[in-house]
């Protein structure tokens, strides 16, 4: 799907309406520096119903919020984890089997951890602005 920034909620909520059919919780974020990652998750978090300030977890890993229906969005950030045991060690892999929604941004480091139920969410940033994601 292409989509510019100001079509970034109607495609979120085209997603969202796939990820309630799903028994799938735990989402992988692929995509460039600045390709939009964090943007999209946000556009997610609000279509899924959350009414708190979606921020990137760079430096906390982990960010926790709420929806109106009082579930629970997890949203992690692994870029400056350096191994899958130091992931592990913060106890990531209890998130991500909790059943919540789990968003995270540059996976591969947390591979060995990750479920097997996975989706990956491509974000490609084109050359006339616009992104296209792909879901896989």
């Amino acid at each position: 799907m292409k989509f510019s920034l100001d079509e970034i909620d109607r495609i979120a909520e085209k997603v969202v309406a796939e990820m309630l059919q799903s028994d799938i919780k735990v989402y992988l974020f692929d995509g460039e520096m600045g390709a939009g990652k964090t943007t999209f998750i946000k556009a997610l978090c609000k279509a899924l119903g959350t009414e708190e300030v979606v921020n990137s977890p760079t430096f906390s890993i982990v960010n926790e919020y709420e929806t109106r229906g009082g579930n629970t969005i997890f949203h992690f950030d692994f870029y400056r984890v350096n191994s899958a045991e130091e992931a592990q060690n913060f106890g990531c892999e209890e998130y991500f089997y909790s059943g919540s929604f789990c968003f995270v941004e540059w996976p591969d480091i947390v591979a060995p951890l990750l479920p097997d139920n996975c989706r990956t969410i491509r974000i490609r940033k084109n050359d006339d602005l616009t992104r296209t994601v792909e879901i896989i």
